[in-house]
């Protein structure tokens, strides 16, 4: 018989992306914030231009007919890792996300890169999102920046609990872009182990921004993950967005629906819906 305890801590993940987002293969769009104060890229234009510059791609994303968004500091680069993002980034972000959040009638997600951890939390909690991408849930590994970085599960259950915040789901990267991973740390090892320490569902993506991971190792992580869901974590257009579906249980976009498929620059609300079309078989 299955001790109480665990029955609880089971009854808390979510077995199916419907439980967030309505559907059951959502496509989720990147919301990236412009460079926050303390970034190479800030210039003092001030919080407000990052709010609407913001709104504006969140509310094209939503036109375009997306099943939610992630609030992400994209533009924080070169990135830091871990307990060294510091707080005004944090605070400048938790502030953007809860203004997105009264706007925009969709799920939301926050992204602090790189692996924000408890940070990343407590900005999910400040803005009221619904769910956190973490990207080095367990193992360890080196972010593009030179950081050595290693899992944040054990601080971050622990402060979900004592925040109260277990509505929050976890959505855990386990072969994150911009990042190679420990020596010995296979595909199968970090899914086993993010599985074992409650991930929400699993994320796979390509090697960098904007690159898709081989159809061969979603599959493989489709299969790893047993019971739970997988999205893909970057490189889908109008093009292979229906292949990977085909396999993984949701998608998470940002480049390709940017006006020119550049990143950089504002979301495009045609190419979302013409992303979304190719998605639904239209």
């Amino acid at each position: 018989m299955t001790p109480a305890w665990k029955q609880r801590l089971d009854a808390l993940q979510i077995d199916d992306l419907r439980a967030v987002f309505r559907t059951p293969k959502p496509i989720i769009g990147m919301v990236h914030c412009w460079p926050l104060p303390g970034a190479p890229g800030y210039t003092g234009y001030g919080l407000q231009t990052i709010i609407d510059h913001a709104l504006r791609d969140a509310h094209a994303l939503a036109e375009g007919g997306v099943d939610g968004v992630i609030v992400e500091n994209m533009w924080d680069i070169p990135f830091r890792a871990g307990p060294h993002i510091p707080p005004e980034s944090i605070a400048a972000q938790a502030v953007v996300a809860a203004a997105v959040k009264r706007e925009i009638a969709l799920p939301m997600g926050i992204n602090l890169v790189h692996n924000g951890g408890v940070a990343l939390l407590a900005i999910a909690i400040a803005s009221g999102a619904e769910f956190i991408r973490v990207c080095m849930f367990t193992g360890a590994g080196v972010w593009d920046a030179g950081s050595w970085d290693e899992g944040c599960a054990a601080d971050l259950m622990r402060r979900r609990k004592e925040l109260h915040a277990e509505h929050i789901k976890l959505f855990a990267d386990v072969d994150k872009k911009h990042s190679v991973r420990f020596p010995g740390i296979d595909l199968a090892t970090h899914i086993e182990w993010t599985r074992f320490f409650g991930a929400d569902a699993l994320i796979v993506s390509g090697r960098m921004t904007g690159d898709a991971p081989d159809l061969d190792k979603v599959r493989e992580a489709k299969r790893l993950a047993g019971d739970r869901p997988v999205l893909l974590g970057s490189g889908t257009d109008e093009r292979n967005i229906a292949a990977f579906l085909e396999i993984a249980d949701g998608i998470i976009v940002g480049s390709s629906i940017k006006e020119e498929g550049v990143c950089e620059n504002p979301v495009s609300a045609e190419r979302v819906r013409q992303l979304m079309r190719a998605a639904r078989g239209g």
